[in-house]
Formats: C-alpha cells, structure tokens, sequence
C-alpha cells in the first residue's frame, strides 16, 4: 500500500511517500520511497530532497503559504517516477500513482481523537477548534487539506494525532490542580504530544532488541525544537511532560517550557505589554534561543560552548532540566530498561546526552564515553555492555509512524466492510 504523508511544522511543511504492507507489525517495517522539506514559507520557499536524514539537494518552490506550498509539493511529486514499482508495472508510474490513502499529522486532538480518523467536514471543525491549544500546528494541517483532495480525488485522508498515544494517562497524571469543574468544563487536562515520535521510539527500541514494548517501561525523549519526555509503562504511556499545550515541560528551541503561572501576568505589568505579546516571547524567543542570545539549533550553539558564557548557560539549563524528567519517570515507573534519545537535538549532540546520561550513575546507567561520540544520526548504544539501564539513539521516522498508524485504520475499514 502507498501511503502519502504529509507533516506541517509551525513554519516548514514535510512531505513523503511511504509503502506500508499488511503484515508489518511495526512503523519500522515500512519503506521511505522519498521525502521532502518545504522551508521558508511565505519568504524565500525551497524545496529540499532528504537523503536519510541529510539534505541531498534543494531548489526554489512557490508557496506563499502552506496551501500553495502543498500543491508545488504535490505537482513536484507528481514529475517523479516511482522507482520501487517492480516489472509488471508501468515503467513510467509517478510517484503519486496508486496512492491509496493520505495521512496529515495533526497536533492537538483533544478529548475524542485516540486514533487516525477520516477528514470529514465534520473533523475538520473539531480540529479546527482544538486550535485554540496548539493554533499554529493545528491550522497549518487543515491549510494543505485542499490541495491534496484536488489531487488525490476519491482517496481517504486521514488525520493522524500527537496526542492520542498519550490518552493511556491517567487522571491522577494529566489533571491539573484546578477546580475539577473548570477541568470538566472545558475538557482542561494534560493531553501531551509528540506522540508519534514516542510511540515510535518504544516499538523500535523494543524491534532492536527483541522484546515485546508489553514487557517494557521506558523514558523516552523527542529533542529537537519542540521537546518532551515521556514515560512508558508496558506499552503505555504513563506521563509526559507536554501538557494542555505545547508549551509546557522541558525547555525547547525557542519555547520556556515550565514556569511559574504567575509570570505572564507579571510580565505584562512590568513591561507594559498585551497578554498576547508575552505569549509570543515565551513561543517565539525563550528557551535556547532566548538564554544564549543566538540560536536554538545545538549544532550552532555548539561552535561557541567554549567561549561563550551563555551559550554555555544555555546547553546546562536544557541539559539540567532533561535529566531531572528522566529521574521524575524512572520514580514514576520504578526503573526503567532504557533512556532512548530521538529528535534531531538527541540523534546530534553528544554533549547533551553525556550531560542526561552522567548524572544518573545512581540507577545504573553507565555511559560509554567513545559509543556516545560516535553515535551521531543513526542508531545505536550508548551505554556500556554492563550497564543496568541502556541508553540509545533512534532516529525518529515520523513519516513511517503516520502511514503505518493509518494503514491499519483503513485496513481495519476494509475488513470491516467486506463482512
């Protein structure tokens, strides 16, 4: 089954066509046939071509915004041939032929959405008002939906959720101290994200080393400019540091991640703004970007560590508040087997990962020193042979994750309807 893929970032739209089989059991088990990046939006837009994890070549496209940014993708995609197709087909097969069903990741899925479900007008609208809690994730899914029902006439479209993985929460977990009327009201809990990406770090820690994520209790982080933790419990989550919105837990990129509730408030007082503009520093300019004055990416901020006092300030702080989620869920799960690192920030600097890693020799996790300097962008072990807990690196596949998660949807539809 060809699945096409589409995954909107608050600014940059990815793209991907992924052959699914009936018999995989895991997202890992699926197959890339190709994959691109459309950044700067509505400025200088390019394409970018992935070649595993690295950019293999760009070139300029047209998208004012994400709609026309998913019809130049579509229309790019249309031009290539689909080389995977085997000899009975037709050697000119585009890779947009035989495309049997499309997948959008959508962030926030509220209350109800525990599963890829089908864009209907109907879901449409509820995902529409979800966007109150993450508005610029949520709209940017609903902008490329156009486009691709143009294309893609009569194929199902499914909207697959960060936030369903975590539903496994319990009350005692994803409530907040408030009024429980207000939490009743309103439907005010900790729903979490990056689901897709956990999810898909539990099944492949667990493909990697033949066990079943049943038997598992896991710390999971997705590092990159949007961060989480999340605990696994026998292939459940059980908490995660993401909470009503994005906005909550680790410190990120450009995000603050946790603060005193009374700091928006105080903020708008002292410096004389709107509620909207202090919301806009917390989002746009805090985090790692906000602390060392001059980037979120660790990549850059990493050429600077030795001489700059803030930089150095910077990477301690996101390092600091890293270790202290993963000491919270290993006293939540009693332990753990493994720390796994994903996200471009956990599959790309050493440096973070040895400053998680070398403060939990208390449990048993003892870091590999050479391992962790050689591990950059693919799979692989940190810990030592010995160690009581691993610690790995999993490049997350968010594009597999979504076209495995709606091939069994849709299968399961089919099953249903030929009954």
């Amino acid at each position: 089954m060809k699945i096409l893929v589409f995954n909107p970032g608050s600014n940059s739209l990815k793209a991907g066509v992924v052959r699914c089989h009936s018999a995989q059991q895991t997202a890992a088990d699926g197959h890339k046939l190709i994959e691109v990046i459309c950044e700067g939006i509505g400025s200088e837009p390019k394409l970018s071509l992935y070649q595993g994890k690295k950019i293999a070549s760009s070139e300029p496209i047209e998208a004012r915004d994400f709609g026309q940014a998913a019809a130049s993708i579509l229309k790019w995609l249309a031009q290539r041939q689909d080389a995977s197709q085997d000899a009975s087909q037709d050697a000119n097969e585009s890779l947009l032929d035989g495309i049997e069903c499309a997948g959008i990741r959508v962030v926030h899925g509220g209350p109800r959405f525990t599963q890829p479900v089908e864009l209907t007008l109907e879901v449409e609208r509820e995902i529409a008002e979800l966007a109150q809690w993450a508005p610029l994730h949520n709209r940017r899914s609903l902008d490329v939906l156009a486009s691709l029902r143009r294309r893609l006439a009569g194929a199902p479209i499914f909207a697959a959720f960060d936030t369903s993985f975590h539903r496994t929460i319990a009350a005692a977990a994803g409530l907040y101290a408030i009024p429980l009327q207000l939490s009743r009201r309103h439907s005010i809990r900790r729903y979490g994200f990056h689901g897709l990406s956990h999810r898909y770090l539990m099944e492949r820690y667990a493909q990697i080393t033949g066990r079943s994520p049943a038997e598992l209790h896991l710390v999971t982080l997705h590092l990159e400019s949007g961060c989480s933790a999340a605990a696994i419990a026998n292939g459940r989550s059980v908490d995660t540091t993401m909470g009503l919105t994005p906005l909550e837990g680790l410190m990120m990129g450009s995000r603050c991640g946790d603060v005193d509730p009374s700091l928006p408030a105080f903020l708008a007082h002292v410096e004389q703004i709107d509620i909207d503009e202090v919301m806009r520093i917390l989002e746009k300019q805090s985090g790692l970007l906000g602390v060392s004055g001059k980037s979120l990416d660790t990549r850059v901020l990493m050429r600077d560590y030795a001489t700059d006092e803030r930089v150095r300030l910077a990477m301690e702080m996101f390092s600091y508040r890293i270790r202290k989620a993963v000491g919270s869920y290993l006293a939540v799960l009693g332990g753990a087997h493994a720390i796994v690192f994903g996200g471009g920030i956990g599959e790309n600097t050493p440096l973070i990962r040895q400053r998680v890693c070398e403060g939990l020799s208390w449990c048993g996790l003892q870091l590999d020193a050479e391992r962790n300097q050689f591990v950059i962008d693919r799979e692989g072990r940190l810990s030592t042979d010995d160690s009581r807990i691993d610690a790995y690196v999993i490049p997350v596949e968010e594009s597999l994750q979504i076209a495995h998660e709606c091939c069994r949807v849709l299968e399961k539809a089919r099953a249903g309807a030929a009954c």
